[in-house]
């Protein structure tokens, strides 16, 4: 028995943005159909909106186009083509937003408290506590080194270089960086270059510990 116009089928290929195909996906999923359907069925009912027929001469089902549809002169023509009428073409068909994916919200719903343990929480302030003595960092770039007088927190230890890291005070936030030494900085046990410092962060200048808190 040979398939009507409205069964058959063909394999087709066209381009799709990856966001409507995700939005296909999802759509197929929660409406159990294949996204094969889902996109058949959205091409039909725009065809049927602009006016054209989507059955064949052999199938039964009824159009759901009216036998004479009225005139309108204000719209284009476009007589000779089957199911056609002259009026103006009908918006597209409009489906439902698709919720956000695996639970996502936008940034506008979402508030982020600042953590406690910042600058703003200390006042632009933080302490630096290094061999048993607490330091007060207040000062936009407080430098540690071998240098005595190039050094605020100086270390006389060969392995430490003459300028090896700064504190640095940056748009109300302390951070540590580099400042291109031999034997660098170390924090969990990885090289760093620079990082933000936050409450209770350890780091280590080749043996000597550092420890950063905004308490006093």
């Amino acid at each position: 028995m040979a398939l009507d116009d409205r069964s058959r089928a063909s394999l087709r290929q066209f381009h799709c943005r990856d966001r409507l195909w995700e939005t296909f996906e999802q759509m197929s999923h929660e409406q159990e159909k294949s996204v094969e359907e889902l996109i058949n069925d959205a091409m039909t009912s725009y065809a049927q909106l602009a006016g054209y027929q989507t059955t064949g001469p052999s199938d039964d089902t009824p159009s759901p186009l009216p036998a004479h549809e009225p005139s309108v002169p204000t719209g284009p023509s476009r007589a000779g083509r089957p199911g056609s009428f002259n009026g103006p073409m009908p918006p597209p068909p409009r489906f439902p937003p698709a919720p956000p994916r695996f639970g996502r919200a936008t940034a506008a719903a979402v508030s982020v408290p600042t953590p406690p343990g910042t600058a703003e929480a200390g006042g632009g302030t933080i302490y630096l506590v290094f061999d048993n003595q607490k330091y007060r960092i207040d000062k936009e770039q407080f430098i540690i080194g071998r240098g005595s007088k190039s050094s605020d927190l100086p270390i006389k230890d060969g392995n430490v270089s003459r300028k090896h890291a700064a504190v640095i005070r940056r748009n109300g936030a302390f951070f540590i960086k580099d400042l291109g030494s031999t034997n660098g900085i170390d924090f969990k046990g990885m090289r760093i270059d620079n990082k933000r410092i936050d409450e209770g962060d350890v780091f280590h200048i080749c043996e000597y510990e550092l420890k950063f808190t905004y308490k006093r």
